[in-house]
């Protein structure tokens, strides 16, 4: 019998790819052979969405033509009409997913996948998801949603649109490096669902939908949610340590602890964290860098373990004002730039993903026959 595992298919190469690459022991993450830190340090998202997709950084005409693409971020009548007559029934996710769905109605080129039609595809989604979630989150509460500005960067147009105000350049500048931190992470759970549909030669809409469903879980695309959670339940830094105990005797799960991949710190968090301190530094009662940082230190000193992306891009998220059930589409309006740049490599070299089972049910029987009088 094999050896069992806590995380299903860990190490199995199933796939190669040319997006990313993960350093497990050194704790580093490369989009085609750029380190994370230096993108974050230095482009913007729409540079890092251009890179996954093509193959290179845009130069300064390239990242103004693809700016132009981008900009294109309207909805149509019919997703719109989607949301606004289900904003108050539908969760953030479950609008998502049944939005992009639709999306595909008015695609002149539904079910094709050749390159031309999916980079068009994968650059209208990387455009509009942002609308969706903004447009929903104020129609749920009660306001009118903002209409997108063309003129306005990826950053600061979401941020307009989710508010109704313009927020801060520090703002605008931690929310791009979120969303560039996000954008791939090699055959994730939702990044690997998305290439097995694509992998059948389904069309990139359908692939994407897949990969959402994936990320709903709590276990993925739900953790920062889920951590924020129990974090905020401990009330105050000193009642961290005792917290945490209390948790791993209880056997809970520590969200935002532990990777399957990395055996260090996710280099991801490292920087997620140095803008989450940024913000503690403006005040506001809990300080949500504090308890994120004391309950990083309880569960590392208790558990040994490492914090990962979604621990403190939570506690970055309520600096910027951000519901938590808002976290997860973020993820994917971030993610949908690598899902389809994997979606693109998979449709390049196609082959159907079909793994193995191993049948561990009852050996053979006979059928039971009745036998009548």
């Amino acid at each position: 019998m094999a050896q069992k595992k806590s995380v299903q298919l860990s190490g199995v190469v199933v796939a190669q790819t040319e997006l990313s690459s993960i350093d497990a022991e050194r704790g580093i993450l490369m989009y085609r052979g750029y380190d994370i830190a230096d993108l974050a340090e230095h482009a913007s998202y729409e540079a890092v969405a251009y890179l996954l997709l093509e193959g290179d950084l845009p130069t300064d005409d390239q990242l103004a033509a693809f700016g132009e693409e981008l900009a294109r971020r309207a909805l149509p009548g019919a997703v719109q009409a989607l949301i606004d007559g289900n904003a108050k029934d539908a969760s953030p996710m479950e609008m998502l997913r049944t939005a992009v769905s639709l999306l595909s109605f008015s695609d002149p080129a539904e079910a094709a996948i050749d390159r031309e039609n999916e980079r068009r595809k994968a650059v209208e989604l990387i455009a509009r998801l942002p609308t969706i979630v903004a447009r929903h989150h104020r129609l749920r509460n009660g306001d009118d949603p903002v209409a997108p500005d063309p003129s306005l960067s990826y950053a600061e147009n979401f941020l307009t649109m989710l508010r109704g105000e313009a927020p801060t350049e520090s703002e605008v500048r931690a929310f791009d490096v979120a969303m560039i931190l996000h954008a791939e992470h090699e055959l994730n759970a939702s990044t690997f669902a998305g290439r097995v549909v694509a992998g059948t030669k389904a069309d990139m809409h359908s692939a994407i939908v897949a990969a959402i469903c994936a990320l709903k879980g709590p276990t993925h695309g739900g953790a920062n949610e889920a951590a924020m959670r129990y974090i905020g339940g401990f009330g105050s830094v000193d009642a961290v340590p005792e917290g945490v105990r209390e948790m791993l005797a209880a056997k809970e799960t520590l969200f935002g602890f532990g990777h399957p991949v990395y055996v260090t710190t996710d280099p991801r968090a490292k920087i997620l964290k140095r803008f989450s301190e940024q913000f503690s530094h403006d005040g506001g009662d809990p300080n949500w860098y504090a308890l994120t940082e004391a309950t990083e230190r309880a569960v590392h000193e208790q558990k040994g373990l490492w914090p990962n992306v979604d621990l403190y891009s939570g506690s970055l998220y309520r600096y910027l004002g951000i519901p938590d059930d808002l976290f997860t589409p973020l993820f994917e309006c971030s993610r949908v730039a690598g899902q389809a740049a994997h979606v693109l490599e998979q449709h390049a070299n196609n082959k159907i993903i079909r793994p193995a089972a191993e049948y561990i049910g009852h050996g053979p029987r006979g059928y039971p026959v009745v036998t009548r009088s």
